[in-house]
Order: C-alpha cells, then sequence, then structure tokens
C-alpha cells in the first residue's frame, strides 16, 4: 500500500488523530486524488468524517476540487442530507452553486433525494433554484418528477 492508499484507508477508518499526523509528515497529501479521483475532503464527506473533514479543512483542504464527475464535496452531501457537514464546508468557502459535469448542484442533488432540511439550509445560503443541469432541468422539476410535493411547494 502506497502512501496515498493508506491516507485514504485511514480517512475510510476514521482515524483523525492519524490523518493529523500523515498530514503533518506529509502537507500535500491533502491534495491527492485516488484512483477515482476522489480528494481527500470529497471522500471523508462522504463517508460522514466530520471530524476528519474539521481536520482537512485546518489543513487547507481545496472546498471546492471536484472528483472526476466534477463533483465537491458538498455536491456530495447534499444527497445524504448531513446538514452538520454542509455547513461546515461552507463556513469554509463552498460554493452553493456549483455545478458536477451534468450541471447538478446541491439544490438538484437535494431535491432528487428528498432532502427537505438540506434544501432549506442551502436556499438561506443563496442556491439559486433557478439553475438547471445539462438535461435544462431544475431542483423543482426533479422534485415533481418523484412526487415530492411538499419540496415543490417550498421551491415554488
Amino acid at each position: 500500500m502506497n502512501e496515498t492508499e493508506l491516507f485514504f484507508y485511514t480517512i475510510q477508518q476514521g482515524i483523525a488523530g492519524n490523518i493529523q499526523a500523515q498530514l503533518e509528515r506529509n502537507p500535500e497529501l491533502v491534495n491527492v486524488k485516488d484512483a477515482r479521483g476522489f480528494t481527500p475532503l470529497i471522500f471523508a464527506s462522504y463517508f460522514d468524517k466530520e471530524a476528519i473533514v474539521k481536520v482537512l479543512l485546518q489543513h487547507k483542504a481545496p472546498v471546492d476540487d471536484t472528483d472526476a464527475q466534477g463533483n465537491t464535496a458538498l455536491i456530495g452531501v447534499a444527497f445524504k442530507g448531513n446538514i452538520g457537514l454542509a455547513t461546515l464546508l461552507m463556513k469554509h468557502g463552498a460554493d452553493v452553486n456549483a455545478k458536477n459535469k451534468n450541471g447538478v448542484t446541491p439544490l438538484i442533488f437535494a431535491s432528487m433525494y428528498n432532502q427537505v432540511k438540506m434544501i432549506e439550509m442551502l436556499l438561506k445560503h443563496d442556491a439559486d433554484v433557478s439553475l438547471k443541469d445539462k438535461d435544462g432541468k431544475t431542483a423543482i422539476d426533479y422534485a415533481e418528477e418523484k412526487g415530492f410535493k411538499s419540496i415543490v411547494e417550498f421551491l415554488n
């Protein structure tokens, strides 16, 4: 296992102290990508490792770096509804209107997965309801397709 693989394994295991030590030995680890194109911040966010996300942000992890599909950490947590991580990422400057390669924004993902509290929080941080993905669909369009009436009403 090389150093990058070990770093991502340690993130997945949730051992924040070891992440801190690895970053002190090699600060550049905060910028590496794994074989799938995940950054440490995206990877830790995906696995809901809030303590590790905090360590990575303290070490200046680029908050809006993207994976191979153009997803940022915030896009990745929006569909899961992790308000704590989303708030932390936005406090560190995450772009609430970032788009992945398909044009999907955090708000669109939150709408697709019926994450009402996430939608409320994103709107409080100026998420743009009018943004469209590459298919020309907005967050409202996806909520309507999926029958999420409360989201449709809230977004209108």
